[in-house]
């Protein structure tokens, strides 16, 4: 037995049996309306699900999560998170020495991080760009107004932020597009995985009876990931994702959150970054399909620059994730350190 299967596994199986009911307070506020999404599928079915995984002979715990570090690659639209570390302080009069660091810009938009609810919103219709941003004319998930949402005096979203986002501890259905599609390689900056790829993979991985349930984490491994330390200047630049069939189809499955191996979990063609050009299959004004649709309309959240190497590598189809996202208030996006435990099938 490995050291995160002695520490893991038993205080997690400890945890899952002491909590038999859901007991986010915060599903609905006090009008009524939902503040979580598909995050309300969570409970003792998903734990049950998790714990057979944790249970298998041979399972181990697998970091989804990259290292945060001042060369990482950082997306351009959120100021770069940067690290400061103090050298070695002493306490007069005592044996203590400590070190500390500080930590400044966007961490919630770099690095392995989620999407809250509040992070996207939407128009009733197309902005032309002229004149003031129509701000007030916003929209978001469950129908909450920019009004409702918009934020406090301190900045923070008065509803939809990450602290509303739940313990995301459930059954999870790993997917390895790059094997399915690109025979092991990384996928193309052009290649969108569709409904039918969705569906190809899982018959394909031995899934299809199972399929995906209400309440999964469904983790995708495009390849692209490699680019994170092969390529990192090309990483955040362009790269594959899903296609929007691909979303209104995970809809429809119910699942709590989507964490794919790139940058933006949409996909991102040359061009599309500049204004020049839209995914293929995505309706018009919508560039960024996919964070519309998990976001604003199905309450789906979204783990981008996830690390999933590992896991396709010893094919750990099925797992149990557990996502702690830091309780900001108010905050639209928050870093994360996934893990899954789950055994190979190799």
């Amino acid at each position: 037995m490995t050291i995160n299967q002695m520490i893991l596994k038993p205080m997690m199986l400890a945890l899952l049996s002491m909590v038999v009911t859901p007991v986010f307070a915060e599903v609905v506020d006090k009008s009524g309306r939902d503040q979580i999404g598909m995050a309300r599928h969570i409970g003792p079915e998903t734990w049950g699900r998790c714990t057979v995984q944790m249970n298998k002979p041979g399972s181990q715990a697998y970091e989804l999560s990259y290292d945060r570090s001042n060369d990482m690659p950082q997306a351009k639209f959120a100021e770069p998170e940067h690290y400061s570390f103090d050298a070695p302080h002493g306490m007069p009069g005592t044996y203590h020495g400590f070190n500390t660091e500080s930590v400044r810009g966007n961490i919630g938009g770099q690095g392995t991080q989620i999407d809250a609810l509040g992070h996207f919103a939407y128009l009733p219709e197309i902005w032309d760009g002229k004149g003031e941003f129509p701000k007030h004319q916003l929209k978001y998930y469950g129908g909450w107004t920019h009004d409702e949402v918009k934020p406090r005096d301190d900045g923070g979203l008065q509803v939809l932020g990450t602290e509303k986002i739940p313990p995301i501890i459930t059954s999870a259905v790993l997917l390895d597009a790059s094997r399915y599609l690109n025979n092991g390689q990384a996928l193309n900056d052009n290649q969108i995985i569709s409904r039918a790829d969705i569906e190809g993979m899982l018959k394909a991985q031995g899934l299809a009876e199972r399929g995906i349930l209400p309440g999964d984490m469904l983790l995708i491994h495009t390849g692209w990931g490699k680019k994170w330390t092969n390529d990192p200047d090309v990483y955040y630049t362009r790269g594959p994702g899903l296609g929007y069939d691909a979303a209104l189809y995970l809809q429809s499955k119910q699942i709590v959150a989507v964490a794919l191996d790139n940058p933006f979990t949409d996909p991102a063609p040359p061009g599309m970054l500049n204004g020049t050009a839209q995914p293929a299959g995505t309706p018009k004004g919508l560039p960024f399909a996919i964070h519309h649709n998990n976001l604003s309309q199905a309450g789906i959240y979204q783990i981008q620059n996830a690390k999933l190497d590992e896991l396709a590598a010893h094919k750990v189809w099925e797992s149990c994730a557990m996502v702690l996202p830091l309780k900001i208030k108010g905050g639209a996006q928050a870093p994360v350190r996934p893990v899954a435990i789950g055994r190979s099938v190799l």
